[in-house]
């Protein structure tokens, strides 16, 4: 897929956590859209997406001297109170532009120097293993969050070819559980998967976080269900898997392999 590529300079770069993250003080976007293009993703439906020309997964923002605004957005933010980060709600910190631009990293590089009292990092990119060194230096209060809707891997390139490969995604995780980070798996949103996902996990992580369209896209699935992802489980001969009711069978799919205390639902497991 061909990406066109922006720079902007933002004046702000840590948005108020509202709605499905009204848990976090902040959320923080290294970028403006996403190359990763899955086509279940609600920002799809978002203004940020439907305002803009050209499709969503064709076109990224970088912001420029992101790091500068933080360092100095985040002192101000601490003067006043505790501050919980969720990074990101609308992109994914690590997708393929972070490789050369560095946004992400400048970010944490602040962060490790100026510590927010929380910090989750949600992506589905390995290349967040390349920042363990500055995930180390802030111990405790980070999590990264490893999005793995499905342990089957012709799923994957079904709904998100343009998104890494799982066994990348769970040889990450193990990387991270190797160097002490906390971490967790989002089955978010859950797409088809086998009896064997709970006991592929296990070794790997002891955070299950479980989502689905219905729960996690912030209007309650009506952002998802323009998006007609419908005629894609039809196109497999799927449909049973599209229903609100299916996060309980996989739950209790998970339940055989973790505790009640390892696993969360929707929100609560992106908390702090």
């Amino acid at each position: 897929m061909k990406h066109e590529i922006f720079y902007k300079n933002p004046k702000t770069i840590l948005n108020k956590g509202t709605g499905f993250l009204s848990g976090y003080t902040h959320s923080l976007n290294p970028y403006t859209g996403c190359s990763f293009g899955c086509s279940y993703c609600y920002v799809r439906e978002m203004p940020v997406s439907l305002f803009r020309e050209g499709e969503w997964g064709h076109w990224v923002d970088v912001k420029n001297g992101a790091a500068h605004v933080l360092q100095k957005e985040l002192h101000r933010a601490k003067a006043k109170g505790n501050v919980t980060i969720f990074m990101s709600s609308s992109t994914d910190p690590y997708q393929p532009i972070e490789h050369k631009e560095k946004v992400t990293r400048s970010l944490l590089e602040v962060m490790v120097e100026d510590p927010p009292d929380f910090l989750l990092v949600q992506t589905r990119s390995p290349l967040v293993s390349r920042d363990i060194d500055l995930l180390q230096l802030l111990k405790d209060k980070v999590r990264v969050s490893m999005t793995i809707e499905t342990d089957r891997e012709d799923i994957r390139k079904h709904f998100t070819p343009y998104a890494p490969p799982i066994s990348a995604r769970l040889k990450t995780l193990q990387q991270l559980a190797e160097f002490g980070i906390p971490a967790q798996v989002a089955i978010a949103p859950l797409l088809p998967s086998t009896e064997r996902f709970a006991e592929i996990l296990r070794p790997l992580v002891n955070r299950v976080c479980i989502d689905d369209y219905f729960m996690g896209d912030g209007r309650g699935g009506k952002r998802t269900h323009k998006m007609d992802l419908q005629a894609l489980y039809r196109k497999l001969e799927m449909e049973e898997w599209y229903h609100p009711s299916v996060y309980q069978m996989v739950y209790k799919r998970m339940r055989q392999y973790f505790s009640e205390e390892e696993l969360f639902i929707s929100q609560k497991g992106f908390e702090p």
